[in-house]
């Protein structure tokens, strides 16, 4: 029975997923972001679970890359074209042709986030040597980056965060660069620690107190910094 367990708990990923893909459809972004928040602890638990319980299987590992497309890779470019589509709304469009052609540009455009999240985990899956460092953006962190956007401008008053969502310029780009992140083969080190010393985690370290500092300075705000902290901090770890 115990090897059923992980696998359940992954299901319980790609239903949090799921349920956020129909409430940032229906406009209910903070409550969709919460719930690929929820998809995150499903991701880690079914991991934890699978290792406590040696209950490692070759379905367990497919199922958890195809919750993952949906929870950190559809469900985030959902919220983002929600978000594109309030930013071009403003820019009128006296014409319905020019509407229908603005309205499948932007599907194309937040489609390649999923597109992308898919590669990369079917890449992952092949690549035996992602064990200690990732290549490429996780596609949890991807969903951070965009869930955070989220959480900071609704719980804060950052006029640059509102400003942010409400530019279409920056939200292609923002779609454009995770994406990219994500299939590329940039080094950056997993969240995992398995020892408490400085030696090997000072990228770890580096991570912890720069977040912990921005916490400080900007409060809630600092939410949509941790991805770049997360980069950065790997940057420095791995090739420096």
């Amino acid at each position: 029975m115990k090897k059923y367990i992980p696998n359940f708990i992954t299901s319980l990923n790609l239903v949090s997923g799921f349920a956020a893909l129909i409430l940032a459809a229906q406009g209910s972004i903070v409550t969709a972001s919460w719930f690929i928040a929820a998809g995150m602890i499903f991701d880690f638990m079914d991991g934890f679970f699978a290792r406590k319980l040696n209950a490692y299987s070759d379905i367990g590992k497919e199922l958890d890359s195809l919750a993952d497309v949906i929870s950190f890779g559809a469900a985030p470019a959902v919220i983002i074209f929600m978000f594109l589509t309030e930013a071009f709304s403003s820019i009128p469009m006296k014409q319905i042709y020019i509407s229908d052609q603005r309205d499948l540009f932007l599907i194309l455009i937040a489609s390649i986030m999923p597109v992308c999240a898919a590669l990369r985990l079917a890449i992952f899956n092949l690549d035996s040597s992602q064990t200690k460092n990732f290549k490429g953006l996780p596609t949890p962190a991807n969903a951070i980056a965009v869930i955070s956007i989220v959480i900071a401008s609704h719980y804060s008053e950052s006029g640059f965060i509102d400003s942010f969502i409400s530019s279409p310029a920056a939200l292609i780009m923002l779609v454009i660069s995770l994406s990219l992140l994500m299939v590329s083969r940039l080094d950056l080190f997993s969240l995992k620690i398995t020892n408490l010393k400085l030696k090997g985690n000072e990228g770890r370290y580096l991570m912890i107190l720069l977040v912990a500092l921005s916490f400080v300075f900007l409060g809630i705000n600092a939410t949509a910094l941790i991805i770049p902290i997360y980069i950065i901090s790997s940057l420095v770890s791995v090739y420096f």
